[in-house]
């Protein structure tokens, strides 16, 4: 049976049309009609189960969706063409809002499959099974709510028209909340089925994966913003994190391919992906990339943060060359940064009878600087996926990186505006065709697992350099970096004097490594560094005008220096990190305080 694909078959979409509505926490549907039917055997709670899959993360089907989105607040990663509400201060008090409704939506769900397991026809395993699985889908639904507003109203039950204490109540207090999470998630652990309902299903590794990530942020929120009970968090994370790197010791040795293929079965270091099929459900991620549409960029902060070969910054390193050259810039990196934004290049498509701008061919400049990356490239990765030169959705040939939007020598798809183009779903399976893209998508993987456990134990005080060596230096390893030596941390003059040098190292690898995944904008809230990262301007690469027509925005209007696209933002307020109550929710239940901060 093909697990978490998108094949959904006629029965669960019955169930899910006629039990499962998209109502509020206060609006009660009639469900108790089929409840007897559908929850039955250990395989009618398998099918009804299924409809929890769809929760998770996924590449979209309509370009860059949530999944990318976060990023977007740090200095990191930059949606150069959309700008971003909360780095210019435009969020207001919704209505209503997806982000309260549609995780309860959820619970009730999961509360109406968990409040019919005890009169089923189940084995008491089978029922700790289907109650663990609930509790892992419930949990994460309140550690959505959670991470987004604090306090909200806790539900571990199928509410009705009497539960007036709730459904009028006052918040639930963070500590209680977090505490049931993670109660729910142990009880997960310890019951479920170790390989789930069979491969690529939430199992043991899943749940695990899940605690890691779920304590980490809890633990570091509670640290960074004033909050005591945050060790009991963290604790759980380590531990969690330790038995899945004792479980699963090796990684897939291609970080591009993690996010680059179109089976993840079986690949070293996956705990949880969905798969695509022609025909039924794609995305078209990569080809969001190769069209006119596509203009995601990182800016020169996230190119910095990668490190040279030799372990150093490229404000230390002699290997760095210096960066008002984009050929020189990208010489001696980590070799991430050539998979997640396109090294430079330039070619000549002015083929015998073939438009030079919407040419299929080509062949190298008479300048052999211009193919330094191309023939990296041919040694690092293969034609379905990061060779140079670079293509749109047709196969257009583009003529050169970086490819400036305002100065695009006539191609006007795959463009630029910082000069870092993201790429690194960018691949060469779908060509010739858009939006039926199959490449998985890696929902939990153990780079992440790496990074939880090596943050988790440095804020727990247990950090060595043997936790170094099978962290951080093993995902250096990837990208072709030296190690990290906790005894002779190379000093980053551009570090954060609040941060401790190794922890900076840590945070460093982890910007790198999860670039683009949705990870940073939470990773900043949870700090407490959102207000002051998100104040600092977002610049691209170092570029002399004249070499581009005069045609692109520098910073201060010089003639060269660092592309400044959108300005200087005002900064994140202090009560952005807590997400403002939607109005409606308040009107229908007048105890529902709003987060500090906002006005009504």
């Amino acid at each position: 049976m093909k697990r978490i694909s998108n094949i959904l078959i006629g029965a669960l979409l019955f169930f899910v049309a006629v039990c499962c509505d998209e109502e509020i926490l206060n609006q009660l549907p009639e469900d108790s009609f089929v409840e007897e039917t559908i929850f039955t055997t250990d395989s009618n709670f398998e099918t009804y189960a299924w409809g929890f899959y769809e929760w998770f993360p996924k590449y979209s089907t309509g370009g860059f969706g949530s999944e990318f989105a976060g990023d977007l607040m740090s200095n990191k990663n930059i949606n150069v063409g959309n700008g971003n509400s909360w780095l210019w201060q435009n969020i207001t008090i919704p209505a209503s809002s997806s982000d309260w409704n549609t995780p309860y939506s959820r619970i009730r769900r999961v509360n109406l499959m968990l409040n019919n397991i005890d009169s089923s026809e189940l084995t008491e395993a089978q029922k700790a099974h289907w109650t663990s699985v609930g509790y892992f889908f419930r949990a994460m639904q309140h550690f959505e709510l959670l991470s987004k507003y604090g306090a909200i109203i806790y539900v571990d039950k199928l509410l009705t028209e009497n539960d007036e204490d709730i459904l009028k109540g006052p918040r639930t207090s963070r500590e209680v909340v977090a505490q049931n999470i993670l109660n729910d998630l142990e009880f997960a652990e310890d019951n479920i089925r170790s390989n789930g309902n069979g491969i690529n299903t939430v199992n043991t590794d899943v749940v695990r994966a899940f605690i890691s990530r779920f304590g980490l942020f809890e633990g570091t929120w509670r640290k960074y913003h004033g909050i005591s009970g945050g060790e009991e968090f963290l604790q759980a994370s380590a531990d969690a994190s330790a038995k899945l790197i004792a479980s699963h010791p090796n990684l897939h040795p291609s970080y591009d391919e993690v996010f680059n293929s179109q089976s993840l079965a079986g690949v070293n270091g996956i705990l949880l992906h969905k798969s695509y099929a022609l025909d039924q459900t794609v995305h078209r991620v990569s080809s969001f990339l190769k069209n006119s549409a596509g203009y995601w960029d990182m800016t020169k902060k996230a190119v910095d943060q990668y490190l040279c070969i030799d372990g150093q910054t490229r404000w230390t390193s002699p290997l760095f060359d210096g960066d008002s050259n984009p050929y020189d810039e990208f010489r001696n990196r980590d070799r991430r940064l050539y998979f997640t934004t396109t090294p430079p290049f330039k070619v000549n498509t002015n083929v015998p009878g073939q438009d030079p701008l919407k040419s299929f061919e080509w062949e190298f400049t008479s300048n052999p600087a211009d193919r330094e990356y191309i023939d990296l490239m041919a040694s690092l990765s293969d034609k379905d996926h990061k060779v140079l030169p670079t293509e749109n959705w047709n196969t257009f040939i583009i003529i050169e990186e970086p490819h400036f939007r305002r100065d695009d020598n006539g191609q006007p798809f795959s463009v630029t505006s910082t000069g870092y183009r993201c790429t690194k779903y960018y691949n060469n399976f779908n060509r010739g065709s858009q939006h039926n893209d199959l490449t998985n998508s890696p929902i939990f993987r153990m780079g992440e697992i790496l990074l939880n456990y090596a943050e988790a134990k440095f804020e727990l005080g247990q950090f060595t350099q043997e936790i170094a060596d099978i962290t951080i230096n093993k995902l250096r390893d990837r990208g072709q970096v030296a190690h990290l030596n906790v005894g002779n941390v190379f000093n980053d003059p551009t570090r954060d004097t609040d941060v401790a040098p190794v922890l900076w190292e840590i945070r460093r690898e982890r910007a790198v490594e999860l670039m683009m995944e949705n990870f940073r904008f939470n990773d900043l809230r949870r700090w407490k560094k959102l207000h002051v990262y998100g104040a600092e301007e977002k610049l691209g690469r170092y570029v002399f005008n004249s070499e581009h027509g005069g045609n692109l925005p520098i910073k201060n209007g010089a003639s060269e220096g660092y592309i400044a696209h959108i300005g200087e933002p005002p900064g994140v307020p202090m009560h952005y990190y807590l997400y403002p109550i939607p109005s409606e929710e308040r009107v229908l239940n007048p105890q529902l305080d709003q987060n500090p901060g906002w006005e009504d």
